[in-house]
């Protein structure tokens, strides 16, 4: 009995891995992945803008200027 269960299990798996396309097995693993990436582009941005926090800072107000003139 246990063997039959064990097959449809599989068989249902299997039939939803051909449904999602890639399957949920591969997915597991591609979270951790964006979890770093997003980390890794907040402290990127954030060592940029201290160190070019005036130059950010003054780009700003010449273009709010700019448009201001307008």
């Amino acid at each position: 009995m246990h063997t039959i269960t064990r097959s449809l299990v599989r068989a249902q798996l299997a039939a939803q891995d051909l449904v999602d396309g890639n399957g949920r097995r591969s997915e597991r693993g591609d979270v951790p992945g964006w979890v770093l990436i997003t980390l890794m582009t907040a402290a990127l941005v954030a060592v940029i803008w201290g160190v070019a926090e005036d130059q950010f800072r003054d780009l700003f107000a010449r273009a709010i200027d700019r448009v201001s003139d307008i």
